[in-house]
């Protein structure tokens, strides 16, 4: 068995804690025959529904995939969706041990309509706002008893209300209590809350945002000028920045790492920030250097812009691509 092989076969001992913000992506198919005569619109006669999960929860569909164990910490709404989300985790088998049912919020649902492979519209259903202190205390409550069982926290962010300042610093005090990394994939709102945390991994867009500077993503020595400063601000012990097409740069334990992109037929790149996330938790919860952490994720990134829609890289098709490498 060669490296590659024994660090993908470690994956399956492990369980990932995965906070964050958890929704139902839900899928309309249809054809356009016709205009509406009400208004200059197509009228799309529907020929299938569908239901996946979608956000921290896709995440913990890749952990799944990799053949590690995830558990979900969220929040989602005393409704209808709530319950299809809810089934979706039971037949994904993955752990709702971790999810508390709010009366104060409606569980998210991106509605997308698709109509002859023509992406029309999307209708979202969600709240942003921030959890309230009763959400506060049932999520940490539940934090606190899962938290010691894994090996890794992800803090899955889509600024949607269930990742807190307090949540996440009392998070991160906990895992560090107990030396258990913590790996963020961050959002806008929350940036600069990460405080502490062992690997953040944002895009560029994200950093630009955060940190209110411009970066050329081919500019080498302004990509590491940006991480580094990122690394001060946070304390955190590494970033790793996600730059496309120019792949990825990873500064942490003292080693500083740019893995180009490989050259791929783009056909998607949805959930592609989901998968490189749950690769990175995992090699981090291996302590694996961060040259292997980079270039694995990486590749596991690039893997799913290859697929249409949101679909989860398993472990046999990273170690096929890692081995051809």
């Amino acid at each position: 068995m060669n490296s590659t092989e024994k660090i993908i076969q470690s994956f399956s001992n492990l369980n990932v804690l995965i906070v964050g913000d958890v929704m139902l992506d839900s899928y309309i198919w249809g054809v356009v025959e016709r205009i509406s005569p009400e208004a200059p619109v197509p009228i799309i006669n529907v020929r299938k529904k569908d239901f996946r999960l979608g956000g921290a929860a896709n995440v913990a569909l890749n952990i799944r995939a990799l053949g590690a164990n995830p558990i979900l910490c969220s929040l989602i709404g005393e409704d209808e969706d709530g319950k299809k989300l809810i089934q979706q985790l039971d037949e994904k088998n993955i752990s709702k041990e971790g999810i508390v049912i709010s009366k104060f919020r409606p569980t998210t649902v991106k509605t997308r309509i698709i109509a002859s492979h023509q992406h029309v519209v999307r209708v979202d259903e969600e709240s942003d706002k921030v959890a309230n202190n009763e959400e506060e205390e049932k999520l940490l409550t539940k934090i606190e008893k899962l938290l010691p069982l894994c090996q890794v926290v992800i803090f899955e962010d889509y600024d949607k209300g269930v990742l807190t300042s307090s949540i996440i610093e009392k998070s991160i005090a906990l895992a560090k209590k107990k030396n258990i990394p913590t790996v963020v994939d961050p959002k806008k709102r929350n940036f600069l809350s990460y405080v502490g945390a062992t690997l953040f991994k944002p895009n560029l867009k994200e950093l630009r945002e955060g940190l209110k500077i411009e970066v050329d993503a081919s500019n080498q020595k302004q990509v590491e000028i940006a991480v580094d400063k990122l690394k001060q601000k946070l304390n955190v012990a590494g970033v790793m920045l996600t730059l496309s097409e120019h792949g990825v740069y990873i500064d942490y334990q003292n080693e500083k790492v740019k893995i180009p992109a490989h050259a791929r037929e783009i056909a998607d790149v949805s959930g592609a920030g989901d998968t490189v996330v749950s690769i990175a938790a995992l090699c981090i919860a291996l302590s694996l250097p961060p040259h292997i952490v980079a270039s694995l994720s990486n590749l596991g990134g690039g893997l799913v812009c290859q697929h249409v829609g949101v679909v989860p890289i398993d472990r046999e098709e990273l170690l096929t691509e890692a081995q051809s490498q």
